[in-house]
């Protein structure tokens, strides 16, 4: 290839490049302002399979300070504790965001946790296999002074997209943002308290299935990315 048809094509390249950075920096469409907005309250039922919400559940006491942070990033947030027929209990939290820009993604449980005096034991990843699709999510071991033993199982989305950690997010609002969107995103959050990890981890995921059971199609898509 000759110096000046090289040179060309680098050129080229660069300012393919350079209008793909243009359109990552500056999508201009939410998506949650072209779709309707999911009602948490409304779309989570309260009773499903042999689980139902307790009423009376007393919940966690979450800092002041970090109760504001969570209201400046979320436009929904979802927290209720269920209970089933022999008297074992889930606490679903789900955070809704409209906006997934730099300033304003979801918080972690990761970051959260350790934030209200949890130690984090272990984390990995791992893969929900349902009768309607696979969830990816992870989990986390988590406990507070050696007393409160709290398993956690949770995922977030991009969009209608799962994502289990920041390479995969980030390729997601990059194919957003190369359409000029911004994407909004949720973080779907269950625990139990229990000291066996193995059966507390079996508990959650029969109550996610038997959620997913009872959720429209819709709902399932924008909440567990699960199509049909």
């Amino acid at each position: 290839m000759k110096p000046s048809r090289l040179s060309m094509f680098v050129l080229s390249g660069m300012m393919v490049l350079a209008s793909l950075a243009a359109a990552y920096a500056k999508p201009t469409i939410r998506l949650a302002e072209t779709m309707p907005m999911p009602e948490l309250e409304k779309i989570i039922p309260s009773q499903f399979g042999v689980w139902q919400e307790e009423k009376t559940s007393v919940g966690a006491v979450i800092d002041p300070q970090i109760q504001s942070e969570l209201k400046r990033i979320y436009t929904q947030i979802l927290s209720r504790t269920y209970i089933n027929d022999r008297g074992e209990r889930i606490m679903l939290s789900i955070a809704y965001g409209k906006d997934q820009s730099d300033t304003t993604q979801v918080h972690y449980p990761e970051i959260c946790y350790p934030a209200q005096g949890f130690q984090i034991a272990s984390t990995r990843e791992e893969t929900l296999s349902t009768a309607q699709g696979d969830i990816p999510l992870k989990r986390l071991e988590t406990s507070m002074e050696n007393q409160r033993y709290e398993p956690v199982t949770y995922w977030t989305t991009v969009g209608d997209v799962v994502v289990t950690n920041r390479t995969n997010k980030k390729l997601v609002e990059m194919r957003y943002s190369l359409k000029g969107q911004i994407p909004d995103g949720l973080l779907f959050r269950v625990s139990s308290i229990d000291r066996d990890t193995a059966a507390a981890f079996r508990l959650q995921d029969g109550f996610v299935k038997a959620m997913q059971a009872a959720l429209d199609p819709a709902s399932k898509l924008r909440l567990m990315g699960i199509h049909g």
